[in-house]
């Protein structure tokens, strides 16, 4: 757990606009940076649990590939 003194400090980060959190970016505060990261992260656990393990990975793979590519069939 951090210390009072740690969380001044990287509220101070924060509000300079340094990400100080994984999946925190965009917050402006440390207290904005840890609700983002806390509801990404439950966002992907979500769709996890809709999709299944194996939809999940398998969607994770098609990410890669864009509309573009899959267009220009035989016309």
């Amino acid at each position: 757990m951090e210390s009072q003194q740690d969380r001044v400090q990287l509220d101070a980060k924060a509000k300079e606009g340094q990400t100080v959190l994984p999946g925190g970016t965009g917050g402006k505060s440390l207290e904005a940076q840890e609700h983002l990261a806390e509801g990404r992260s439950r966002g992907g656990q979500t769709r996890r649990e809709q999709l299944g393990t194996e939809g999940y990975q398998e969607m994770g793979r098609k990410g890669g590939l864009s509309t573009g590519d899959q267009t220009g069939g035989d016309c």
